[in-house]
C-alpha cells in the first residue's frame, strides 16, 4: 500500500478521485488512526482526539499536494504550515505512511527526549515546515511563505491547517486580512472544525462565527465534511484553481473520529488512552496492538534525531562602500538606517545572484524611515498595519526563504508586543533583521507606554538573537550593511534623537572613514585609568561630555562602547577592571541591561573591582528627553558625582 500511494503522481489535475486511490486513502486512514493511539498511549500523553480529526485531511494534502519525500528542499515545493501543532500524532502518522520516514522511527520516538518526533510539529521531521505550537501564529507563517515565493518569483502553493477553536485568537484575523490585501491567492486554509477544544465545546467557550470572519474579509469559503476524502480532494483542487482570492475550506469532523468512546469528547483532546482503552480501540479499529514492540523498541532508542540549529540559506548581497557622516552632520540614526536600507536595495535589486530585500512596517514608515525604500521599491515593501504580531511572524517566514528581511518598528511594539512571536521565529531559525527606532526615554514626550526600556533583557532571552545599539549615524550605517549579510537574527536598537556625530579626541569622526563594525567587539572612546564609564547607543555622546568634565577636575577615565549586547568584548571588560572601578551608563531598565550583562560577567570571572550601575530605575513620565534624564539621574553632572563619589575615596 505505501509503495503504490508513494510513487502515485501529485497534484490535482484529476476532477475526482477514483475508486482505487479512495480504497487507498480509507485503509491508510483506519492504519494512521492506530499509529495515533500506540504512539500517544506509548508516551502516555499527547493529542489523540483532534489528531484523529484532522488525520484525513493530512492524509490528502501530504498524499496529492507538491511535497516530496525523496527531495525535501525542492525550491519549487509547496509549503504546508500546521497552525495547531499539537494534533503532531496526526502529521507523523501521515508522513510515515507516505514515506517520509519509518513510521516505526515516529510511533517508538514519540514525545521522547533528544528525538525529532516532538509534542509539537518541527522541523526536524522530514516534511514539516514550520515549528507550531503557539496557536494563531500558522496562518501568518503561511502569508510569509507566499510572500516570500513572490519575491523569488515561484510559484508554488501555501496552504495551512488549522484548528477551529485557534480562531478566537486575533492574529489570524490580521493575517486575513494581509492576505486579501496582497492579493495571496496560493493561500489556502483548512479548518478542522470539530467544535471541540480542551474546556468543552467550542461554540460555548467563545462564540464565532468562523465562515463569516473569512467572508467578511474577502476570502473565498467552502465548507465540506473533513471525513470525506472525496470532498477533501475537490476542496483542495477547487482551491489551487481559484485565482482570484484566497480560499478557506471549512471541515467538518468528529473530535476522536473512528473510535466510538472516544467520538465528540473533549476529554481525549489532550488526554492519552489508558491501556484498556487502547486494547478496545484497536478492536474497534481492527488493528493489531503492538503496544509492547513499541515498548521495547523505545528501550533500544536510535531514532531521528533532534535537529541541531538549521543552516540557514546562503545569502548572497552586495554591501555597498559606507556612507560617512561629516562630525557637524546632525542626523538621527533611524534615518542612517532609512539611507542604508535604500542604498542596499538599490545596489542588490534585480541584480543576478542577489538575494532579494524587503522590508515590513507597521503604519510607521515615515517615524522608522523606511519611507525611502517604500517610494523606490513598492513591490518589496510590506504595510502591515497596525498589526504587529502578525507583521513579525510574517517578516521571520519569509527570511527562511532566502529574503533579506528587515522588520522596523518602535520598540514597544516591534520587541515589548511582539516577545512570543520573534520567540518563535528564534525556534524557527528565521533570518530577521529586527530595527526598532524609538528606544529608551529618549522618546521624551510620548511618556511610559511608549518609553521602551526592557528590550535587551527580553531579546537576550532568545538564544539566537543578536542585540546591536548602535551609538551615532556612521556606525549605524555600518551596522545595518554588516546584518544585510551575515545570517541569523539581530535587534538593531535605535533611539529617536538626532543626537551627535561620535568623534575621536583628535576631533575625526569615530566610526566613520576606515572604521570597520565587528560584532563583539567593543570600541575604546577615550582614555583614561582612574575608572571606566561603559555605555553605548544614545547615552555614549554623554558618556564623553561626563569625561571631559572629569578631565577639567583632573581625573582621567576611561570611557568604552559596548554596542553588543548578546556577546560582549571579554577582554575590553577585563581591561576596564583593571582601572579598579567601572560604572555602567545607559538608557534600559537598570535590572537587565548593560550593566547586568557586565556584572555577570565579572562576578563569574572573579573580577572585583568597583562597580555601579546608571539605568532607567522606574517607568519615566512625559517631558523633554534631558529633563527624564536628570530625574532618573543619569543626566552627565549625576554620571560625572558618580564616578567622583568612587575615585575621591
Amino acid at each position: 500500500m505505501e509503495q503504490i500511494v508513494k510513487e502515485a503522481a501529485k497534484g490535482f489535475s484529476a476532477e475526482r478521485l477514483d475508486t482505487e486511490a479512495l480504497a487507498q486513502l480509507k485503509e491508510l486512514g483506519r492504519v494512521a488512526r492506530g499509529d495515533i493511539l500506540t504512539m500517544t498511549t506509548l508516551a502516555g500523553s499527547g493529542h489523540p482526539g483532534g489528531s484523529m480529526s484532522s488525520i484525513d485531511i493530512y492524509l490528502v494534502l501530504y498524499r496529492f499536494v507538491n511535497v516530496f519525500p525523496d527531495n525535501l528542499h525542492h525550491p519549487d515545493r509547496d509549503q504546508i504550515v500546521i497552525s495547531h501543532g499539537h494534533t503532531s500524532p496526526g502529521v507523523y502518522a501521515a508522513l510515515g505512511r507516505l514515506g517520509f520516514f519509518k513510521i516505526d522511527e515516529a510511533i517508538g520516538g514519540f514525545r521522547l527526549a533528544g528525538t525529532a518526533f516532538e509534542g509539537h510539529v518541527e522541523k526536524s521531521v522530514p516534511g514539516v515546515e514550520w515549528d507550531t505550537g503557539n496557536l494563531g501564529q500558522g496562518l501568518s507563517a503561511g502569508c510569509g511563505f507566499a510572500i516570500g515565493g513572490r519575491l523569488l518569483k515561484k510559484n508554488f502553493q501555501v496552504f495551512v491547517v488549522m484548528g477551529d477553536g485557534e480562531q478566537q485568537k486575533g492574529q489570524i484575523s490580521e493575517a486575513r486580512r494581509f492576505a486579501r490585501k496582497y492579493g495571496l491567492n496560493n493561500i489556502t486554509v483548512i479548518v478542522d472544525y470539530n467544535d471541540r477544544q480542551l474546556s468543552g465545546i467550542t461554540h460555548e467557550i467563545m462564540p464565532q462565527n468562523i465562515k463569516g470572519n473569512y467572508e467578511s474579509d474577502g476570502w473565498k469559503v467552502l465548507e465540506i465534511d473533513g471525513h470525506n476524502y472525496q470532498q477533501i480532494y475537490q476542496a483542495l483542487r477547487a482551491a489551487v484553481n481559484t485565482e482570484d482570492t484566497p480560499t478557506a475550506i471549512l471541515a467538518h469532523t468528529v473530535m476522536g473520529k473512528g473510535v466510538s468512546f472516544m467520538e465528540g469528547k473533549e476529554e481525549f483532546h489532550g488526554k492519552a488512552l489508558t491501556r484498556e482503552q487502547y486494547r478496545n480501540a484497536l478492536s474497534e479499529l481492527t488493528l493489531e496492538d503492538k503496544l509492547d514492540y513499541y515498548q521495547e523498541l523505545r528501550k533500544k532508542g536510535d531514532f531521528l534525531p533532534h535537529r541541531g540549529k538549521q543552516t540557514i540559506k546562503e545569502i548572497s548581497i552586495e554591501v555597498g562602500t559606507p556612507r560617512n557622516y561629516a562630525k557637524d552632520e546632525l542626523t538621527a540614526n533611524r534615518n542612517a538606517f532609512g539611507n542604508a536600507l535604500k542604498n542596499l536595495a538599490e545596489l542588490n535589486h534585480n541584480k543576478p545572484g542577489s538575494a532579494p530585500i524587503a522590508a515590513f512596517d507597521c503604519d510607521l514608515s515615515t517615524s522608522v524611515k523606511t519611507d525611502s525604500f517604500a517610494s523606490a521599491f513598492p513591490d518589496n515593501f510590506f504595510q502591515g498595519g497596525i498589526q504587529e504580531h502578525n507583521t513579525a511572524t510574517i517578516a521571520g517566514a519569509a527570511s527562511t526563504l532566502g529574503i533579506v528581511t528587515f522588520f522596523a518598528d518602535f520598540g514597544v511594539f516591534g520587541v515589548a508586543e511582539t516577545y512570543n512571536q520573534h520567540r518563535l521565529n528564534d525556534i524557527n531559525d528565521t533570518n530577521l533583521k529586527l530595527i526598532c527606532t524609538h528606544i529608551g526615554i529618549g522618546v521624551g514626550e510620548d511618556g511610559k507606554t511608549h518609553h521602551c526600556i526592557d528590550y535587551t533583557g527580553l531579546i537576550n532571552n532568545l538564544y539566537g538573537y543578536r542585540i546591536i545599539i548602535p551609538a551615532d549615524p556612521n556606525q549605524t550605517d555600518r551596522v545595518i550593511r554588516f546584518i544585510a549579510q551575515e545570517s541569523g537574527n539581530f535587534l538593531v536598537g535605535i533611539g529617536r534623537p538626532k543626537d551627535p556625530i561620535i568623534l575621536s579626541e583628535d576631533g575625526t569622526p569615530l566610526f566613520g572613514n576606515n572604521y570597520r563594525f565587528v560584532y563583539g567587539k567593543a570600541d575604546w572612546v577615550r582614555e583614561g585609568d582612574a575608572a571606566t564609564i561603559i555605555s553605548n547607543g544614545n547615552m555614549l555622546h554623554r558618556a564623553i561630555q561626563a569625561w571631559e568634565k572629569l578631565r577639567e577636575k583632573g581625573w582621567a577615565v576611561k570611557v568604552l562602547n559596548i554596542s553588543c549586547l548578546s556577546e560582549i568584548d571579554q577582554e575590553a571588560i577585563r581591561k576596564a577592571a583593571q582601572t579598579g572601578f567601572i560604572v555602567t551608563y545607559e538608557d534600559h531598565n537598570v535590572k537587565t541591561g548593560l550593566g547586568s550583562i557586565v556584572a555577570n560577567f565579572l562576578a563569574e570571572n572573579s573580577l572585583n573591582p568597583k562597580f555601579r550601575k546608571l539605568g532607567i530605575s522606574g517607568y519615566a513620565g512625559s517631558a523633554k528627553p534631558d529633563d527624564l534624564y536628570r530625574i532618573q539621574g543619569l543626566d552627565v553632572d549625576s554620571l560625572v558625582k558618580t564616578v567622583l563619589a568612587e575615585i575621591d575615596k
